[in-house]
């Protein structure tokens, strides 16, 4: 049997960030992968259209931006490049006016001003309480349960920016926040189309932290996408862990997990080959996998099969690609053109969608996200064309269909080009002449998405719900909020533990420096039970 100091289950951008740093430290290092290539939901593709690069899942990064884990990587001595569109987020208005973020604050503070006075000078502030606290609260974040260190930053900086009122506005709907603070409509729609990235009502706790560390982050770190397609990210990610001696494996299922003494010992994939694990296991794996079918029931505690029940996963997911043969027609063109795009009539209507899948309900009018990848990184497509795509959220169980009736629920290929359908008329109302530039189309509705990443379970892509009852020490359920599990040795690393869901790398960095702090533990305790057994032996 082949061993190995540590096995990560997994190489998505947790799996691969986990297994840099334990390599890093010097261990022995086995990634396996089910899928033919690296990189779980940061892939990319060419199958919808010759010469068009499209990204499976994921797009735009700004979390992998803003992270320090993916900074002290130093991925750009392996070949990634970060792109970035003329503007960061666009959002177009039936009226033909739009509400536009540039990378540059004052350039979107006068584009703000123009649509309603005093707008801009708002943005501005809204955008110096950032600069106070926004580094101070990602680091605490993307940092194990409890934030100690990026806590007693946070608290440092809390006063200069607000002190309470900053709290209180941290903890408020977005919706709140954006009536607080602006008049005109702009500011408050790219607020809250950056809340509705994360499954919690507009106007529930908790969209306002979300909306406003995606808008900021827009602000300050932009929303870059890998030269060449998202593929290339998880690329350089494996390129930089098997220069120091890391193996992957791919097309290769991890089956079971094995528990030998009470701890982690080793995996099985599927054709029952094994691997012995000395000191850990990482799983990169949604947190329902883990303790429901890698693991024997008997080594799995009893208070958490019971609490693993009450585990609810984020809402499903259908995505769209397109191949362009020109640019997106804008009835109403931007002023600059924008990577990534939200579509929704207003805020009211962009909740009521939410709202509706949150009850079941498959949305009449889905609140589209969206991008426009040659715009952001020309090489995705031939010069003149367009690589777009566009994706939304359903129920994982549907009650009913709000539209007309047409959509089941099924997310056979029939509902999805039903829906897909639904969510182009969106993008066609906008721009009139987008049906008829289109060169290819591929839909990729809840199955297709689970099938081409195991994670993705019926779609979802957050690896659970982002609602306040299931964050911080209730991730994957209460009392699991670090990397740590019931069982010694094996440590959960992918978007079901804490922090959740993003390409940000933080919990596969979290799994491996508790994986490390353990492995330092064993070392100082192991030796003394095996004195402590010796001595007994000679009294016995």
């Amino acid at each position: 049997m082949t061993t190995f100091d540590a096995i990560v289950i997994g190489a998505g951008p947790n799996g691969l960030v986990a297994a840099n740093h334990l390599v890093d430290a010097g261990w022995s290092v086995l990634v396996l992968e089910e899928q033919p290539t690296v990189g779980g939901a940061v892939r990319s593709d060419t199958d919808v259209h010759p010469g068009f690069v499209h990204d499976t899942f994921s797009t735009f990064y700004p979390l992998a931006a803003a992270s320090r884990t993916i900074q002290r990587l130093g991925l750009e001595q392996y070949g990634l490049v970060w792109r970035h569109a003329p503007a960061v987020l666009g959002h177009p208005f039936a009226d033909g006016q739009w509400a536009l973020q540039h990378r540059d604050r004052e350039i979107t503070a006068t584009l703000m001003d123009r649509q309603h006075a005093g707008d801009g000078e708002a943005w501005l502030e809204l955008c110096r309480t950032w600069d106070e606290i926004g580094d101070a609260l990602i680091t605490g974040l993307l940092t194990p349960f409890p934030p100690v260190r990026g806590g007693l930053s946070l608290l440092r900086h809390l006063p200069k920016a607000g002190g309470l009122d900053l709290v209180k506005m941290l903890l408020s709907p977005v919706v709140d926040i954006a009536d607080t603070r602006f008049r005109g409509p702009a500011p408050g729609i790219l607020l809250a189309g950056n809340a509705g990235h994360a499954d919690i009502p507009l106007d529930s706790p908790g969209s306002g932290l979300m909306g406003l560390m995606m808008t900021m982050m827009g602000q300050t770190v932009g929303f870059p996408v890998p030269e060449g397609g998202a593929g290339k990210f998880a690329e350089a990610l494996a390129a930089r862990f098997q220069a120091r001696g890391g193996r992957i494996e791919t097309s290769s299922r991890v089956a079971h997990i094995d528990v030998s003494g009470g701890r982690a010992s080793g995996v099985r994939t599927a054709d029952g080959t094994p691997y012995a694990a000395r000191r850990a296991v990482v799983a990169d794996v949604v947190a329902p996998a883990l303790y429901r079918a890698l693991l024997d029931p008997a080594d799995v505690p009893a208070k958490v099969h019971e609490r693993m029940r009450h585990f609810r996963l984020d809402p499903g997911t259908v995505k769209v690609d397109w191949a362009l043969d020109g640019p997106i027609p804008w009835a109403s063109p931007p002023p600059y053109a924008p990577g990534t795009f939200h579509v929704a009539d207003s805020r009211h209507e962009m909740n009521q969608a939410l709202q509706q899948v949150h009850d079941g309900y498959v949305p009449a009018t889905p609140f589209l996200l969206a991008g426009q990848m040659t715009t952001t990184d020309p090489t995705r497509s031939p010069a003149g064309t367009e690589s777009v795509w566009a994706y939304t959220h359903v129920p994982q169980q549907t009650v009913a269909d709000a539209g007309d009736g047409t959509i089941r629920g099924t997310w056979d290929r029939d509902d999805a080009e039903r829906f897909a359908d639904r969510m182009q008329d969106r993008i066609e109302r906008l721009a009139p002449g987008f049906g008829s530039r289109i060169l290819a189309r591929r839909v990729l509705g809840p199955h297709e998405l689970q099938a081409r990443n195991a994670n993705l379970v019926g779609g979802a892509i957050n690896g659970g719900t982002a609602a306040i009852d299931q964050q911080l020490f209730f991730r994957p359920i209460p009392g699991l909020g670090r990397a740590e599990t019931p069982i010694p040795g094996l440590f959960l690393g992918s978007a079901s533990a804490h922090p959740g869901g993003g390409v940000h790398g933080a919990p596969g960095m979290n799994a491996a420096r508790a994986a490390l702090a353990h492995g330092r533990i064993d070392q100082v305790v192991s030796p003394v039970r095996g004195w402590a057994r010796s001595v007994r032996a000679r009294r016995g």
